[in-house]
């Protein structure tokens, strides 16, 4: 899963004196950055998961305690923008990077190649 929720506060805000935001992604990031982190949002927006529908301004609720992530957006505009959405295509014609489209799964599934399921039982590694 790559590092890309590496998501500093943009410039437009931090001259606006915010020193700390929620920062919502469907990405991995490292455990050096600060402040309140949701990630592994899935399905993710490239395959036209929830975080595909957000446009800037739409508010986001976040109820830690119940677990619940809520786009505050009305069920007819969420179908508007759904019927709307289109997947990006040809971003990589060959090699690597169209392989891992394809075929790479989920961050709730394990981020793994589908074509590599039942191919061996890996065991949990020891935890020192």
């Amino acid at each position: 899963m790559p590092e890309w929720g590496n998501l500093p506060i943009p410039q437009k805000l931090l001259k606006a004196g915010v020193r700390d935001m929620v920062r919502i992604s469907d990405a991995r990031m490292s455990g050096t950055n600060y402040g309140t982190c949701v990630l592994h949002v899935s399905p993710e927006s490239f395959v036209g998961g929830p975080l595909a529908l957000l446009n800037e301004g739409d508010i986001v609720a976040l109820d830690v305690e119940q677990r619940r992530l809520d786009m505050c957006v009305s069920e007819e505009e969420l179908s508007r923008r759904r019927q709307a959405w289109r997947p990006r295509q040809d971003i990589y014609p060959r090699g690597y990077g169209k392989l891992f489209l394809a075929h790479i799964k989920q961050a709730e599934e394990g981020c793994d190649f589908d074509f590599l399921e039942g191919i061996a039982a890996i065991p949990e590694p020891e935890i020192h």
